[in-house]
């Protein structure tokens, strides 16, 4: 009986020991395998995630994973891949981060890479022009339904509306720049903070109890208390993001032709990583806005078809900037496709970069002051200015879509305008998922180039 007790007691043992201490190459198998599959944007990138590591494979408790996702939306950066760097942290220390966070945008951007060579040596046939013309019109209706899920969460009083419409308004009518709209934001939110804490409409929702019972038998759980950051610790990761940064751009500078190119291109990604509060939707407006009016980068019609490109590809959204790298590269260097290579890599560095440095030590701090008030008012008032944003990027881009010619009821292509119906019906009534819709507007494309 006491060798059976015994024996039970190492089994228990070398259960709680497998669930506590995965192995790297099993947590390696699983983010490679994220990178691949991640279809669906930032909501697609979590459930993933939540299903095979709180259901299926144990490694972080359901409330650990829902503080973690509060705490990564709090950051500048696409949360969904900030998320996937926090819990390999936590699974395998940095160099679980690093692998996590890596492995989450690399197959889209090799992906994106790929179609972009194919894009500018192929793009003028009519082949390939009719199914990016099939692929536009559902863009702009992902975009639509973007813009109304976010604004369902987002908009809960007055005060949200007022600021998602001025935001609007200051983006789109009158260009103001996205981080001083941020700014100001930032500004309003202490103003009502302190002036009207209630006319903005913040429900503390707070974290639920923590149930030592349910947390156990997770690798990362609310039970366990994080080690403080030391002084140490921050020196050492600045001085490695800041050796991380500068290295690239200087052999840049050095070596590469227009240095001038080099260093305006990898002084504003960077900037755009550290403004993307709120998702991949607030920089996106203000980054096409500027490479295609400010810095002739690109054309709107290219911008487009960038869209197009990133949809068909796993990966966050914002992995469309990597595309206009590309374009900026290959524009800019006389249509030269290594230099397009150049201009995608150095792109995609600079915009993921950072969101290593905000977990690693920006997550702590986050997760420490997430239910402040003020953070909670702040997030709040601007997540309502990305439904004015997102409402920009509708406006920006759809007139090329419904109006390829003159605003004028002549110029409306109404095959399009019936497209972009067809595709909200599906993603409304049926909630398609978009790769679905992305292998119909392909077919659509193909169909019309057939008729025509």
């Amino acid at each position: 009986m006491t060798d059976m007790v015994n024996k039970l007691q190492t089994t228990q043992a070398t259960t709680e020991n497998s669930i506590t201490h995965p192995p790297f190459r099993e947590a390696l198998r699983f983010w490679f395998r994220l990178g691949w599959i991640s279809f669906g944007g930032t909501t697609g990138h979590i459930a993933i995630m939540h299903d095979y590591l709180v259901e299926k494979r144990r490694w972080i408790s359901n409330q650990k994973f829902l503080q973690a996702l509060n705490s990564c939306m709090i950051l500048p950066g696409p949360e969904a891949q900030q998320l996937a760097i926090y819990i390999g942290w936590k699974l395998h220390g940095k160099k679980g981060g690093i692998t996590a966070g890596t492995l989450f945008v690399l197959p889209s951007m090799l992906i994106l890479l790929a179609l972009s060579i194919v894009y500018v040596t192929y793009g003028n046939s009519p082949l390939l022009e009719s199914i990016f013309n099939g692929l536009k019109p559902s863009v702009l209706a992902i975009i639509l339904v973007a813009t109304w899920k976010v604004g369902k969460k987002a908009l809960h009083s007055r005060v949200h509306y007022l600021v998602a419409l001025a935001t609007f308004a200051l983006s789109y009518l009158l260009h103001v720049a996205m981080p001083l709209i941020i700014g100001g934001i930032i500004l309003f939110s202490v103003i009502m903070d302190k002036l009207f804490p209630k006319l903005a409409g913040i429900a503390k929702s707070g974290m639920p109890a923590v149930d030592a019972a349910t947390e156990n038998g997770y690798v990362i759980n609310l039970q366990q208390v994080d080690a403080p950051l030391t002084r140490k610790t921050v020196i050492r990761t600045l001085a490695a993001f800041l050796a991380l940064w500068a290295l690239p751009l200087g052999l840049l500078l050095v070596y590469g032709k227009d240095a001038a190119f080099w260093n305006k291109l990898v002084l504003f990604f960077t900037q755009t990583a550290c403004i993307t509060i709120g998702g991949s939707y607030t920089v996106i407006p203000y980054v096409a806005q500027l490479v295609v009016v400010k810095y002739y980068w690109l054309s709107r019609l290219q911008m487009l078809d960038g869209f197009a490109l990133a949809e068909t590809t796993p990966g966050p959204l914002i992995i469309v900037l990597s595309f206009v790298g590309f374009m900026a590269g290959y524009n800019h260097f006389d249509h030269a496709v290594g230099y397009g290579v150049a201009g995608l890599l150095v792109t995609t560095y600079y915009t993921f970069l950072p969101n290593f440095l905000f977990i690693f030590l920006g997550a702590p701090l986050a997760d420490r002051y997430k239910d402040h008030h003020l953070v909670q008012t702040t997030l709040s008032l601007v997540t309502a200015a990305v439904v004015g944003v997102i409402l920009n990027l509708t406006f920006f881009l759809g007139r090329s879509i419904v109006f390829p010619g003159a605003v004028t009821l002549a110029g409306i292509d109404y095959v399009s305008v019936i497209w972009v119906a067809v595709v909200l019906f599906l993603l409304v009534r049926y909630n398609t998922n978009v790769l679905y819709i992305v292998l119909l507007s392909i077919t659509f494309g193909l169909g019309k180039f057939l008729i025509s």
